[in-house]
């Protein structure tokens, strides 16, 4: 890892930790009541908040880029890889991705009766969108892919790289969706996983997922970068532009 690829990582990290202590100021709509209050006061919790995530994710990401290389993943700024591939074919694909999260909730609200999913108000659409590109594709592609990538390697030493690569990215979109369940039984004002309507939790799997999957195809072909690109652009389109107008 080069000292670029370092100063990249944790100035996202930077980015990630600051973003997480900004949310604490920013309205929240259907994810938190108006009226929520917190334990300590909203400065302290921010500092806390920024300290957990910064060596957190910052120490399990490291951990991460250093395992990625064992499994042929590209370093951040790999002279393989030029920079459409690694900013613009990602951006793209998230775009595309985000009208495909647009066009299936459309579908599956035909369903339920719930309507289409909710949407975090803006600016915070924005900077979950952002944390989410950063933090999610940190702990699910490049954390947990490389993690158990290089374990099931050295115990599968004459296993197909590539396909393990391929099951544990299905096993990460279908955790990476599951993480969603949480914040669904919030803004659907629901007390368990069970009451969440069939629609919505196919919905939830298929649509996440499908993100996910283009996320770790990135990943595989371009890197972190090329993965956080994705995610991040998939969440403008589906978060901030389609959650701004309502729906169209």
């Amino acid at each position: 890892m080069t000292k670029t690829d370092k100063i990249t990582f944790f100035s996202l990290i930077f980015v990630l930790s600051l973003a997480s202590a900004i949310t604490i100021f920013l309205p929240m709509g259907h994810f938190l009541p108006s009226n929520q209050h917190y334990p300590i006061s909203k400065p302290i919790l921010a500092i806390i908040s920024f300290l957990l995530v910064f060596f957190f994710y910052g120490g399990l990401g490291y951990v991460g880029l250093l395992l990625s290389k064992h499994i042929n993943i590209p370093s951040l700024w790999s002279s393989k890889i030029n920079n459409k591939q690694r900013f613009v074919f990602p951006a793209i694909a998230g775009v595309l991705s985000g009208f495909i999260l647009i066009i299936g909730d459309k579908i599956f609200s035909f369903f339920h009766t719930l309507g289409k999913l909710p949407h975090p108000p803006f600016p915070t659409s924005f900077v979950a969108s952002l944390s989410a590109g950063i933090g999610e594709e940190l702990i699910f592609r490049l954390f947990f892919i490389s993690f158990w990538a290089w374990i099931l390697t050295l115990i599968f030493k004459k296993g197909s790289k590539n396909l393990i690569f391929w099951i544990l990215a299905i096993f990460s979109a279908l955790l990476f969706s599951a993480g969603h369940l949480p914040s669904v039984l919030i803004i659907l004002h629901l007390t368990s996983i069970q009451q969440i309507p069939s629609a919505i939790m196919i919905e939830i799997f298929v649509l996440n997922s499908t993100v996910a999957l283009v996320s770790a195809y990135y990943f595989k072909k371009a890197g972190y970068l090329a993965a956080i690109g994705v995610h991040f652009w998939a969440d403008i389109i589906w978060h901030v532009l389609y959650g701004s107008i309502g729906g169209f």
